[in-house]
């Protein structure tokens, strides 16, 4: 027996017609297939059966679409999201003409780690008690199901993109574009990822169930050079000369400028093999400044 309800996909019969659309039903129900929702070159006639999808229109009533999403209630797919409302939640484009709300209840409890726009989620339909429907985020098990296995070797410091689709105290989890399910530990990272963000990151361990651990911290070699970039700009904000050295305390180091003394002494010393600074007596001055 067919169910109307929104998120399905039903086969339901020309009932009557009218100048904006046709009136489908199951023999106790109705509803609307307005002309904007009809994908077919042959006019449709009393009788006829029709594959819809069903859906809540904007006064809550339910009509329906011959665009069939691939997101339905009970399946899966990716959303991007398209618009986001404070103490509303988010809304998922699925394919249909109206926008799908993944409710402010299901989201992260701090806003700034909400999706944006232009980030995608891994959902599924379901409704509420009075029918209507809402977007229903992927759970592990969920997740688990869809990914692959990672290869055991060959994956190391290899380069992993992909959308956070998990966020935990202990760190944030992704699926890479591959389909492989990626664990960025909270070390290793500048700063949390949104929900359903897309973030770049690389392989720093395979596990035994074929998932990654990842990081989003650049290569030592890549993090040296944007730490001399940060220790060159201060000098060149002070005039060229700083009293701050190889020789200068941790403590101080990483009140002004936010790094360990080893990331700060390797930083200087590929300023030093540039060209780009010398130091003298306590203090250290860019390769322009000429101390007497």
């Amino acid at each position: 027996m067919t169910i109307i309800e929104a998120g399905t996909v039903v086969e339901l019969e020309v009932e009557r017609q009218a100048d904006f659309g046709v009136f489908l039903t199951d023999g106790n129900e109705d509803v609307l297939l307005h002309n904007n929702e009809m994908e077919t070159e042959q006019e449709i006639e009393i009788g006829d059966k029709v594959r819809v999808f069903l859906y809540n229109d904007k006064q809550g009533r339910i009509t329906a679409t011959m665009k069939i999403p691939e997101i339905q209630i009970g399946t899966y797919g990716w959303a991007d999201v398209v618009n986001v409302q404070k103490n509303l939640g988010v809304f998922v484009d699925i394919g249909i003409s109206k926008d799908i709300l993944v409710s402010v209840d299901d989201l992260p409890g701090l806003e700034h780690l909400w999706p944006a726009a232009g980030d995608k989620l891994y959902v599924s339909l379901k409704t509420d008690r009075y029918g209507r429907l809402f977007g229903k985020l992927a759970t592990e098990d969920v997740i688990q199901e869809i990914s692959l296995k990672s290869p055991m070797k060959g994956m190391r410091n290899t380069a992993v993109k992909g959308h956070v689709y998990r966020l935990l105290k202990v760190g944030s989890f992704m699926i890479s574009e591959e389909g492989y399910r990626c664990f960025i530990h909270e070390s290793e990272r500048k700063e949390e990822p949104r929900l359903g963000e897309f973030v770049d990151g690389r392989v720093i361990d395979i596990k035994e169930d074929g998932s990654l651990n990842v990081s989003l911290l650049p290569f030592k070699q890549d993090k040296m050079s944007e730490d001399a970039q940060v220790i060159f700009n201060y000098l060149q904000n002070r005039g060229g000369a700083m009293p701050y050295t190889d020789k200068t305390p941790p403590e101080d180091i990483q009140f002004h400028f936010g790094l360990s003394k080893g990331a700060f002494k390797r930083a200087l010393g590929k300023l030093m093999k540039e060209g780009k600074i010398h130091q003298e007596e306590g203090w250290t001055y860019s390769s322009d400044r000429k101390t007497n």
